[in-house]
């Protein structure tokens, strides 16, 4: 019994290529899985921090009494070494929380940290005293007494020229005028306090005007600076790289001077060494100089005769490898025919070429 051949048919998309050509697709559709792409790349490099390969680094948190001016994305220091950044300032009752992101640093359970001044205009950075025999618990806020805030003096200058601002200084004047007369018929010591204290309203009254333009040109000095904050730090960092330059031009300097006084040494033994056999030749040298100099005269003549001898040698050997030369005289002119020259005796004839 012969059993039945199964036949395979071919596929009719076999053949085809697995992906096709994008010139093929539908171009809507490719357009907005691109722009879903790039929307999801800028997500990633925008929260790159945060990633747990890229970004890494632990978060802790630290209670200040306030916040003295530190914002989110200020550094964060051990030992004067950038380790991280501040990532939120909030406001959390009557205190102020501040959090922020360190990485391969450690923090102890009795850290420290303290709101430091990074620059003259007031920028401010976060200084972390790592101490403890534990590493910090970072759902733990480090508590306000393991933490300082300094004093801004630009804040408070701010808060002065607003409080002298909302101040009626003639109302005050007028105040202190009737303390001072209801007091008048008091002891001395009181009416003498009360006296002072209208003297001191009037003061202050009439240099209303002046303390308010002195404030007011701070203020403008103070937003001024700020402003130019980042040139500052740009010419702090070129001064940095200036002293660092001098520096290496200072040691390539002490090199020079160090080896050019080994040279002189040097020179002072070689001197030294073969003063006895320099001492003659210069004393021969001396000698012959005495005697050019004594026949300067005799030398310039001798050189104005040679001049026009070299002349004459340099035209006639200048033709070639010869050199022109007349004899006259050889023959007897009686053994010559009539008329051959020269007739005015044995004279050179005169050149007819121009003279050179």
């Amino acid at each position: 019994m012969k059993r039945p051949r199964l036949r395979l048919r071919a596929p009719a998309d076999r053949g085809r290529p697995l992906f096709r050509p994008l010139r093929e697709r539908n171009p809507v559709a490719v357009g907005a899985v691109g722009l879903l792409v790039l929307a999801l790349a800028g997500l990633v490099a925008y929260n790159a921090d945060a990633l747990p390969v890229i970004g890494g680094g632990t978060s802790y948190s630290a209670n200040f009494t306030e916040a003295a001016g530190l914002r989110p994305g200020n550094e964060v220091r051990v030992a004067g070494v950038k380790v991280g950044k501040v990532t939120g300032v909030s406001l959390d009752g009557a205190q102020v929380e501040v959090t922020f992101k360190v990485r391969h640093t450690w923090i102890g359970d009795a850290s420290t940290a303290a709101i430091g001044i990074k620059t003259l205009l007031g920028e401010k950075y976060l200084a972390v005293d790592p101490l403890g025999s534990r590493e910090q618990n970072p759902g733990t806020r480090i508590p306000r007494s393991r933490t300082t805030s300094p004093y801004d003096v630009t804040q408070a200058f701010d808060g002065l020229g607003q409080t002298l601002g909302s101040l009626d200084t003639k109302q005050l004047a007028a105040s202190f005028q009737t303390i001072s007369d209801t007091f008048k018929d008091t002891p001395s010591s009181v009416r003498s306090a009360a006296t002072g204290l209208s003297s001191l309203s009037q003061t202050i009254s009439s240099r209303d005007a002046q303390l308010a333009q002195l404030l007011t040109g701070s203020k403008q000095l103070t937003q001024t600076l700020s402003d130019q904050n980042s040139r500052f730090q740009t010419l702090i960092s070129d001064g940095d790289l200036l002293l660092g330059e001098i520096q290496k031009r200072r040691d390539a300097i002490h090199t020079l001077l160090t080896g050019t006084q080994d040279l002189g040494i040097q020179l002072n033994g070689l001197v030294a060494d073969n003063t006895r056999q320099l001492a003659p030749t210069l004393n021969a040298l001396d000698r012959v100089t005495g005697v050019l100099v004594a026949n300067q005269s005799s030398l310039d003549q001798a050189l104005a005769l040679a001049g026009p001898y070299y002349r004459l040698v340099g035209n006639t050997l200048g033709n070639g490898r010869w050199f022109d030369s007349y004899l006259c005289g050889l023959v007897p002119k009686s053994y010559l025919p009539a008329g051959t020259p020269p007739e005015n005796g044995c004279m050179p004839p005169k050149a007819t070429g121009s003279a050179s």
